[in-house]
């Protein structure tokens, strides 16, 4: 293995002057702040709400949503609430939480996506793990819909471990 000049390990010998290079997507897991690549999705609109956020193309694979719940971690996308200074999420507002980071039992990279919403008599705050946002729907702060939408999310970092 070898680095280019932009820092990137590839096998010896490929030319990485075309390469291209995935965008990276920030979000939170287990209280931490993680990277990760979309790799694809399984709904056009949620397609194009991605490439228009990163800025490249996030291919759009409908058979991604015709797996088995079994299969399937959660990503948490907020509708409404925290808009912080730094990274959003894909709708403008605070990061997505991502449950079963890797190295945790269960993790997988394929999630069902899920919208949240803070109640009208809630707290919105900056959550950053999935045990913070299921205490919030238990207690119905906030009201999460499950949207059928799948996305296969390559985790790059994850609570002590990267690539």
């Amino acid at each position: 293995m070898g680095s280019d000049d932009s820092g990137m390990f590839m096998m010896a010998g490929v030319d990485t002057a075309d390469v291209p290079r995935v965008p990276l997507v920030a979000d939170n897991t287990e209280g931490v702040q993680i990277f990760f690549a979309h790799i694809e999705v399984s709904d056009p609109e949620m397609g194009r709400v991605m490439t228009d956020m990163m800025g490249s193309p996030v291919p759009v694979l409908p058979s991604l949503a015709v797996v088995g719940d079994d299969i399937l971690t959660t990503v948490w996308a907020f509708t409404n609430g925290v808009q912080p200074d730094g990274p959003r999420g894909p709708l403008d507002l605070q990061l997505d939480v991502l449950n079963h980071p890797v190295g945790s039992e269960g993790y997988r990279p394929q999630r069902m996506r899920y919208l949240v919403n803070w109640s009208d008599s809630a707290m919105p705050r900056f959550l950053t793990s999935a045990a913070e946002v299921e205490a919030a729907i238990a207690t119905g702060e906030l009201a999460a819909e499950r949207t059928g939408g799948v996305v296969n999310a390559a985790f790059l970092t994850w609570p002590d471990g990267q690539r």
